[in-house]
């Protein structure tokens, strides 16, 4: 039986396995190195940037990484928070990247950070109702905003040194 170009083409190589490989452990390494500070993360800076370089196979990523924190933190509400809001962040990037600039992904960043808070209690809704899921956006809200200043000073300083090193590895030039 002979296979088609098109199953050809879906098939992942050792390349490709080894670099969502590569992408997951330094996902999980930049989130462990800043866990005991509340709302500072790399996590949304590393999905941007690995979008950009990667394209669509981070949205496999983001799923194995949701899987690790799952294996390392255990089962609750955010597995399915994480579930969607990192492919919403990967697919905003896609969607973007051929239009994009520097300071686009420093305010996608913070925006993304000021709203996390907004998109997690989306499951709220559904065990609580409206009440719950306001009640638990506002509640978050301080954290919403360091999040979203964290977010854009961490994105506004290694971005471009980020996009240097994979533009090495990838040997693709994507944002001026």
């Amino acid at each position: 039986m002979q296979h088609s170009n098109s199953s050809e083409k879906s098939r992942f190589t050792i390349i490709d396995l080894t670099q969502m490989g590569m992408m997951i452990a330094v996902i999980e390494a930049a989130k462990r190195a800043l866990e005991f500070v509340p709302n500072v993360e790399l996590v949304t800076l590393l999905f941007i940037v690995f979008a950009l370089y990667f394209g669509k196979r981070v949205i496999i990523v983001s799923f194995a990484f949701t899987f690790l924190e799952t294996f390392v933190w255990g089962l609750h509400t955010w597995v399915i928070m994480y579930l969607y809001i990192w492919p919403l962040l990967i697919i905003l990037v896609l969607i973007s990247r051929k239009h994009a600039s520097y300071w686009f992904y420093c305010f996608l960043s913070a925006l993304f950070g000021l709203f996390f808070g907004a998109m997690c209690s989306i499951p709220y809704l559904f065990i609580g109702g409206p009440v719950m899921m306001f009640n638990w956006w506002i509640a978050g809200i301080p954290y919403d905003v360091l999040h979203c200043i964290s977010n854009f000073l961490l994105c506004l300083v290694l971005f471009k040194p980020l996009s240097k090193t994979l533009e090495k590895i990838t040997k693709k030039k994507i944002v001026e």
